[in-house]
């Protein structure tokens, strides 16, 4: 993950590891803008489900909220697609240090009433096909 201030996550190949910076959020962790984005790391391994779903008319994130057990092991966050009715994925990880945002994310969404799904763009990139998590469109 690469944040603005300069701290990178190596865990993942340098094209594939994602991006989005906490600097994007307000004190709440809600969205600063309808702009705001993450790009999701890990999916080199998973170009040919990213491409099965980029056929679809609608694209939301199938996310579970993550258990006790991986808040305290500092577990990975998969990122699984809601595509046209379909579970697809995995399809990436939720970038190190923006996990807490995407759980604050789905809380939100629920107790506002509406869908725990996060909007979904997916984009192409020279190192291939990539997820991005439209963040500011929860808003």
């Amino acid at each position: 993950m690469i944040f603005r201030r300069g701290t990178r996550d190596t865990s993942f190949p340098k094209g594939d590891q994602g991006t989005g910076s906490l600097d994007d959020y307000k004190f709440d962790l809600t969205p600063g803008s309808n702009r705001v984005t993450i790009r999701l790391a890990g999916s080199d391994p998973h170009q040919d489900v990213i491409a099965t779903a980029e056929a679809a008319e609608q694209l939301e994130t199938a996310i579970s909220r993550r258990t006790l057990e991986e808040e305290r092991t500092d577990a990975p966050m998969a990122v699984r697609l809601f595509a046209d009715g379909r579970i697809l994925g995995p399809v990436g990880m939720v970038p190190r240090g923006l996990e807490g945002v995407v759980n604050e994310t789905l809380s939100r969404l629920e107790l506002a009433g509406r869908k725990p799904r996060i909007p979904v763009e997916i984009v192409k990139t020279r190192q291939g096909l990539r997820v991005d998590l439209q963040m500011g469109r929860t808003r």
